[in-house]
């Protein structure tokens, strides 16, 4: 792509803790204002889990949940979170400024489906199903965060004050961008501590809960 000597025109990819800089954008002859815009997407994916008792589920749920870089172990469920986008500079009346920020956001949610779950006691039926709908709302709000923080990035890049040079105003926005990602990593551990401590309590809850639905049902 073209560039012009005189001026700078960066092109900026947001990666998740990284933001890695390439030069040469599309030639900008009246620098726009500052732009931005969020594109998000969700998806859902599925592993299987076998068994017939507490026990086995269990022992399916450890073997085969996703294994997690974070923990280095296997959960019931799991989130993959890809931050990235692009980001151009402008420079305008001496200073060199943000031009347009895009900033993406891709949550992928993978869960357990149980593939002998109309062949089992209605007692077990209903732990399970209690659990896989805490699993998800789990890994909902996991997505939700992260949905949060992409906005949060989008505005703070795009609010950034131009600098005398462009690479001080690249530095500002890796700065910047590694602050909203260390912040979202630290909101997402702490939602599953805070998560873990209360699942004992939880659980009794809302299998009281549905308990309660099916008799009233009858």
């Amino acid at each position: 792509m073209a560039q012009s000597p005189s001026k700078f025109n960066w092109k900026v990819h947001l990666s998740r803790m990284v933001c890695a800089i390439a030069a040469g954008a599309t030639l900008l002859s009246s620098p726009p204002q500052a732009r931005a815009e969020t594109l998000m997407s969700k998806s859902f994916s599925y592993f299987k889990v076998g068994g017939r008792t507490a026990e086995d589920l269990d022992r399916e749920l450890s073997h085969r949940g996703p294994m997690t870089k974070a923990t280095g172990a296997r959960h019931p469920g799991a989130t993959e979170i890809k931050f990235g986008g692009e980001l151009t500079y402008v420079e305008k009346n001496g200073r060199c400024g943000v031009g347009t920020v895009k900033v993406t956001l891709h949550t992928k949610i993978l869960l357990p489906r149980w593939t002998n779950r109309r062949r089992t006691s209605a007692e077990l039926g209903l732990i399970w199903d209690t659990l896989a709908a805490d699993i998800k709302r789990h890994e909902e709000r996991h997505a939700e965060i992260s949905r949060t923080y992409a906005r949060m990035l989008e505005k703070r890049l795009q609010s950034l004050r131009p600098q005398t040079e462009c690479e001080d105003m690249q530095a500002l926005v890796t700065k910047t961008t590694q602050e909203v990602m260390a912040a979202h990593d630290k909101d997402q551990l702490r939602f599953d501590i805070v998560e873990s401590k209360n699942f004992d309590a939880r659980m009794t809850r809302l299998l009281t809960h549905r308990m309660q639905q099916n008799t009233s049902a009858r």
